[in-house]
């Protein structure tokens, strides 16, 4: 897959989860500051992957509110969402065409888990 070539992940350590479980990342960081240009064609390519990958929503929108305040630790959590598409390759939607097509969705909430602005994470 070109993503993980370009970002020089080919043959890295797998993992089962796209978010590490109780990570809780904030504005400030930790770490030194990361560039923000490849951090943000990172987050842009994997916003375009979201289209068949579900699984992979709510890590990159996560990322995806630290697009100004980068430290190593975002750039880590990021890491890992490759990490983890490196290890599950074989999933992801097909969409085909149909007249009787239903399309059905389905969302979970996540009360106070920002930690910055203490909102819920559907809105």
């Amino acid at each position: 897959m070109e993503l993980l070539k370009k970002f020089r992940l080919d043959g890295c350590n797998t993992v089962s989860t796209p978010v590490a479980m109780g990570s809780m990342l904030t504005k400030e960081g930790e770490g030194n500051t990361v560039d923000s240009t490849l951090f943000k064609s990172l987050i842009g390519s994997l916003r375009y992957l979201t289209i068949t990958r579900p699984d992979i929503v709510y890590g990159v929108g996560l990322q995806s509110r630290y697009m100004e305040t980068l430290k190593e630790s975002h750039w880590l959590a990021a890491k890992r969402i490759l990490r983890y598409i490196s290890g599950t390759l074989e999933f992801g939607l097909f969409y085909s065409y149909s007249e009787d097509a239903e399309l059905y969705g389905y969302s979970d909430s996540d009360w106070g888990g920002d930690r910055d602005e203490r909102k819920s994470t559907t809105g």
